[in-house]
């Protein structure tokens, strides 16, 4: 297996997707590829271990390339124009099979532009989304679409639902994962138009596709454990999606500033080490890895944009048992079921 990587895309690149690489790779069976200029990928790799890349591992490559999309390009025109740059490179070497998932924490409406354009949707899907993994009590809770599409039809969130049950029962073995429409209220004719349509329409067919639609969710029982999916629109969900980042942020500070306060809360503090650590992991986003674009023929994975090494090595770990899971073909199969039905 090969796991592809824009060492260029990123606000901390190339160092975060480096030294994430290099934390990674003996944690996993795979080889990596790092895509992006060759010199400068050298030049921080002895930077960061004092060593020739050829002296750490024979796991890790490189592929040069000689641009970079940047953050601030317009996506559509950045994939036609910039055909050297290590995302375009990336896609073009999954789609011919020299590698089998692409991860890149580059400009996500250039990422989210390649992968339809280059890698190509799969039959019967509208709109590929971003299916990003939260915590949640006791279990974990997929988010999907957590950025890719700000625009959405009822049928969009149809299809989100039907590629998170795929790829839920596939990659984490849950029989019948129970399916919720993000909304402001439990009631069926609460929210907008597009919650009441999609509502309607994911009670009508879900029988039907194999969802266990369990109706609207509110964003506060969102964590409960007992939802394994919510949909939603990419603009609603990359807000719900940032919001829960900010919250998991919070609690740390807020924890760290109080027992830290003075010397009494220090010593109380003592017996409830190993609780608090077990908190603060759980609320650490960055343990999840990144968000799968599920609806694209081959697995790409979009990294946060300000990912560490620490959010890359897990994310690399993540993209190997995408790839093992077979979630992708999985989900090919399953629409090709549909289509001729």
């Amino acid at each position: 297996m090969k796991i592809l990587l824009d060492a260029m895309g990123g606000d901390n690149a190339p160092y975060a997707t480096i030294k994430g690489a290099i934390n990674a790779i003996n944690q996993i069976e795979a080889e990596i590829i790092l895509i992006g200029k060759e010199d400068v990928i050298r030049e921080k790799i002895k930077e960061i271990c004092n060593k020739e890349l050829e002296e750490i591992t024979d796991r890790i490559s490189i592929k040069n390339t000689t641009e970079t999309i940047e953050m601030e390009d317009t996506p559509t025109l950045a994939i036609k124009h910039k055909k050297d740059s290590s995302m375009v490179v990336g896609f073009k070497m999954l789609k011919q099979g020299e590698g089998d998932v692409f991860i890149s924490a580059g400009n996500s409406g250039a990422l989210l532009t390649g992968a339809t354009l280059l890698v190509g949707r799969i039959k019967g899907i509208d709109r590929p989304a971003l299916a990003g993994i939260l915590p949640a009590h006791h279990s974990k809770l997929l988010l999907i679409d957590s950025g890719a599409n700000t625009n959405c039809k009822p049928i969009n969130l149809l299809q989100f639902a039907q590629m998170s049950t795929i790829y839920l029962k596939n990659t984490f073995g849950i029989e019948k994962p129970a399916i919720g429409l993000l909304n402001i209220g439990t009631e069926e004719t609460k929210g907008n138009e597009l919650t009441k349509e999609s509502y309607k329409l994911l009670k009508e067919k879900s029988e039907e596709l194999g969802i266990n639609f369990v109706g609207n969710v509110e964003g506060r029982d969102a964590f409960s454990g007992e939802i394994d999916a919510i949909v939603t629109d990419g603009f609603t969900g990359n807000i719900f999606l940032k919001a829960v980042e900010g919250i998991g942020k919070l609690v740390k500070i807020s924890l760290k500033e109080n027992f830290l306060k003075n010397i009494f809360s220090k010593i109380a503090a003592i017996p409830s080490l190993p609780a608090i650590k077990g908190l603060q992991k759980a609320m650490d986003y960055k343990s999840y890895g990144g968000a799968l674009f599920l609806g694209v023929k081959k697995p790409v994975v979009k990294a946060h944009g300000s990912s560490d090494e620490v959010l890359f090595e897990f994310t690399i770990k993540q993209a190997e048992m995408f790839v093992k899971n077979k979630a992708v073909d999985k989900m090919i199969e399953e629409f090709e079921k549909v289509n001729k039905n």
